[in-house]
């Protein structure tokens, strides 16, 4: 079992900035991939952005140039540091930890953009 704590999420107006945390603990693989998704009223959950053990990452074009997921290891910890929010980016944003084992979710942690 993975446990997923997240924090970070908030209120912010339009071009702000804010930083998500996901630490991650339980019975860690040291090969995984942690990472967030977001899902707004209505429409389906989506990527936002992922990163291995190893370092890859991968970015939902939509965030591309303004958004940033960074790790560390040591502390089995994601970060997401947002910056130019967008009122589109208003969702709940899911921690997301998976391993060759099975896949983990954080309880979700909302981010409301005010235009």
């Amino acid at each position: 079992q993975v446990q997923l704590v997240e924090s970070g999420g908030g209120l912010v107006q339009a071009g702000g900035s804010l930083r998500l945390s996901c630490a991650a603990s339980g019975s860690i693989f040291s090969a995984n991939v942690m990472g967030w998704y977001r899902q707004a009223p209505g429409k389906q959950r989506e990527l936002v952005a992922r990163i291995t053990s190893g370092g890859r990452i991968i970015y939902a074009d939509s965030v591309k140039d303004r958004f940033t997921i960074s790790r560390d290891n040591a502390k089995n910890t994601v970060y997401l540091q947002m910056n130019s929010l967008k009122p589109e980016d208003t969702a709940v944003y899911y921690c997301i930890y998976s391993s060759d084992e099975a896949a983990y979710w954080g309880q979700g942690t909302q981010v409301t953009v005010s235009s």
